[in-house]
């Protein structure tokens, strides 16, 4: 029965969307499932929510509810908000054929999905994915000319903005929306703008087209546009033109600087180009003037015309000899139909040919890594909408100037070598056939094709092409921030740690004193840990050493690294209890012999404990992940229950008791500046302020930033623990060198031994006070 007379449930359609036939109940599901056959009403997979978490700042995750876009059979959907891995890949999810529906594929072995909305980089991506919900959605009407050219305008726009960057997720967007127009009513009036678009599209990195083309992005977006213009030629070239004037036949400048491609109409020869650096389309109609090909040079001569593209062209006839326009000077590509061959497609209603010229293979992506021929010449297609089968009864010649006399390929031989097409898939030679003997020194190859297609010269080699791993094309905000703050803290730290010992070394009085030692000891860890983390243990090394499968030093960097940490906290410790002893303890006391040496023991070998338990229990935690690696962020240190219980606990526990006694002591110097009304109590402000903010650096209570970091709880305290954390080595330098009045006369008596002497023993330093035997502080400031 007809269309109207089957129950709509009943209805089955072809993949385009045509009405096939009405079944029946006693019709059996396996001769309708072994049709590529769809239930009409359910040909389309619907949105749907999705779950999953977007990388905000840093690395920092949210989780979020999102959609999937409306999407046909066969097509990867993207989601409603954008979605974007660090290769600049969309997430996607494909709509499959299933039992005559359209369904969506499962995604219960899914991992979680984590994704970038908002980066550093300046992309079209979220303008674009947000034009493509709007068309989709019907707010964007493309069912008119006004609504077409509106989005295509848009689509120009964007594409043409300046310091932009192109993701592999706007070539496939793009693919999908000109898949979009494809579905409505073609128009010459958007033609101007998606050759503008495919030719932003082509001046892209090859990086970006490779990974676009994993999810076939190229090949939809080249056979959409290459479809679309082959549905124009009625429009650009009609009959009735032919013969008339144009009263104005090209594009101006201003034209030409907003779209970026020059239009030149000769309707009345029955031609009419479009043309930019790295694509031209010519339309011709042969019933005017006889015109039916194109020659492209790279330099002028005789009746061709001028691109400001910076080519020349000029059109041939069907009466042209071939061998005249192969010798012709500066040649780089022709095709034609001869006069035998156009009489011939004629008799089968055949009025229009369509030329595109492609300035490179960039459109014409292979997924697989090893090639054994690349193209090495322009590409060119070749289009007569009109023949159906699109195979010719007489071979059509064209001729390909041969690049790889101008840039010879050492690995370039003549076996493989020839003219091939592209069939969507790689580069194929059957039903093409060439004219040369030598093929890697002729400067013209002349080949002849029976079917149609793009065509380029092959040359054969064995090409193999880098694997694109997991690329990082865009990477969350601020992260680079945070680097560069992060490196500039340790090296300032590091300045300041050899400035620490520079004095020890210089003043021996200085160095002798208990206090200086254990400010040695923690200058030592510090100064180990910093340049693990600056120069030994970075994320190239450690991908490095991962990539060459060598985990054993991966291993013991990453123990190293926590190792360096643990016994720095340890140190903190160590200096919190003796400031508690100095300036809270009432009673005073007596220091045990040795106890420098006591403490040293201590603080060195108890984060040995912790530090191999990690690397003989879970060694592999040491390992960064692959997603890590991908995202330039890993590097050897414990990780999951590695990093919790054998750094972030300790450090936490730590941090916490230093956090406790920075109180104390806080409110033992409140209470005796609250008692210091008749002396220097200005000075005692200001001694107040010096240590609490050495208090608060030495102590390494800047890691509670750390802490809230490591919990997400948001950027500000990432921004807060790179910048303090990083800085602690500088400040104790600034404290206890710059700002001690003692180390600097020593300093200037030492340059200037003219102007002043040090008197050691008559100096006073809030350093001292770390480790000096005393009673109560407060007892002492009113003595």
């Amino acid at each position: 029965p007809s269309i109207d007379n089957c129950p709509t449930e009943r209805r089955l359609c072809h993949l385009n969307g045509t009405f096939s036939y009405c079944s029946y109940m006693d019709i059996r599901y396996a001769e309708i499932s072994s049709k590529e056959l769809v239930d009409c009403d359910a040909m389309f997979c619907e949105p749907e929510e999705f779950k999953h978490d977007y990388i905000t700042r840093n690395h920092d995750q949210t989780p979020h509810v999102n959609r999937w876009k409306r999407a046909g059979i066969g097509e990867q959907a993207t989601l409603h908000d954008v979605c974007l891995r660090r290769n600049g890949m969309p997430v996607t999810r494909e709509c499959r054929l299933i039992a005559n529906q359209a369904r969506w594929a499962s995604t219960e072995a899914w991992p979680p999905v984590v994704c970038l909305r908002r980066f550093r980089e300046q992309s079209i991506s979220t303008e674009l994915n947000s034009l493509h919900d709007d068309i989709l959605e019907g707010r964007k009407r493309t069912n008119d000319t006004q609504g077409r050219r509106e989005m295509t305008g848009m689509m120009r726009r964007m594409f043409r903005q300046h310091d932009r960057t192109l993701l592999p997720a706007d070539v496939h967007v793009t693919g999908q929306m000109l898949g979009n127009l494809m579905q409505q009513d073609k128009d010459a009036a958007v033609s101007v703008d998606l050759v503008s678009v495919c030719k932003e599209i082509m001046s892209s990195d090859s990086q970006v087209l490779r990974l676009s083309a994993q999810l076939n992005a190229t090949n939809s977006l080249l056979s959409q546009f290459e479809s679309y213009m082959d549905a124009l030629p009625d429009q650009m070239v009609p009959r009735e033109n032919c013969g008339k004037m144009v009263p104005r036949p090209s594009s101006d400048a201003s034209e030409m600087a907003t779209t970026g491609v020059e239009t030149y109409n000769y309707s009345n020869m029955g031609v009419q180009a479009l043309m930019t650096g790295n694509l031209s389309v010519f339309f011709a109609n042969p019933e005017c003037d006889n015109i039916t090909g194109i020659a492209i040079y790279s330099a002028d001569g005789e009746d061709r015309k001028a691109s400001t593209s910076g080519f020349w062209y000029r059109f041939l006839r069907l009466s042209e000899d071939l061998n005249a326009i192969r010798r012709e000077s500066n040649l780089e590509t022709a095709a034609y139909l001869p006069q035998n061959l156009w009489l011939a497609v004629k008799r089968k209603g055949v009025s229009y040919l369509i030329f595109k010229v492609y300035a490179h293979d960039g459109l014409f992506v292979e997924t697989s890594q090893t090639r054994s021929r690349r193209p090495r010449s322009k590409v060119i297609s070749i289009s007569i909408p009109e023949l159906k089968d699109q195979s010719l009864p007489l071979a059509l010649p064209f001729l390909l100037r041969n690049e790889n006399l101008r840039e010879p390929d050492a690995r370039a031989i003549t076996s493989g070598s020839g003219c091939g097409f592209w069939n969507y898939e790689t580069w194929r030679s059957d039903g093409v056939s060439t004219s040369n003997s030598d093929l890697l020194h002729d400067p013209i190859i002349e080949c002849h094709t029976y079917h149609l297609t793009q065509f380029a010269f092959l040359v054969g080699g064995s090409y193999r092409t880098n694997d694109l791993g997991e690329e990082v094309l865009i990477t969350p905000l601020n992260e680079r921030v945070l680097d560069i703050i992060s490196i500039v803290g340790c090296c300032l730290s590091l300045m300041g740690i050899l400035g620490i010992f520079l004095t020890a070394a210089v003043f021996k009085s200085w160095r002798s004193q208990a206090s200086t030692k254990v400010l040695l000891h923690l200058c030592l860890a510090m100064g180990l840990q910093m340049v693990l983390f600056v120069f030994l243990n970075t994320d190239d090394i450690s991908e490095q050493l991962v990539v060459n499968g060598d985990s054993r030093r991966c291993v013991a960097l990453g123990a190293a690294l926590q190792y360096s940490i643990l016994v720095l906290f340890s140190w903190m410790l160590i200096i919190a209890f003796l400031q508690f002893q100095r300036y809270v303890t009432v009673i005073g006391i007596e220091r045990p012999r040795h106890y420098i040496l006591k403490a040293a023991i201590v603080a060195w070998s108890i984060p040995l404990l912790p530090t191999l338990l990690v690397a003989f229990i879970d060694p592999d935690s040491y390992l960064p992940s692959a997603a890590q690696l991908s995202t330039d962020t890993g590097i050897c240190y414990p990780s999951g229950y590695g990093l919790i219980f054998g750094v972030v606990l300790p450090i936490t526990l730590i941090t916490m008791t230093n956090l406790v006694i920075f109180v104390y002591v806080f409110y033992s110097i409140s209470s005796s500046l609250s008692q210091s009304i008749h002396r220097a109590e200005k000075k005692m402000v200001v001694k107040q302020i010096r240590l609490s903010i050495l208090l608060f650096f030495l102590l390494g209570l800047t890691w509670i930033f750390g802490i809230f970091a490591f919990m997400q709880a948001g950027v500000a305290f990432s921004y807060l623990f790179c910048i303090t954390a990083t800085m602690q080595g500088f400040v104790m330098f600034v404290y206890f060198v710059l700002m001690d009045s003692a180390n600097r006369k020593a300093w200037v008596g030492l340059c200037c031994p003219t102007r002043m002497k040090m008197d050691v023993e008559k100096r006073t330093t809030e350093l001292q006070s770390m480790t000096t035997s005393s009673t109560n502080y407060s007892n002492r400031s009113t003595n």
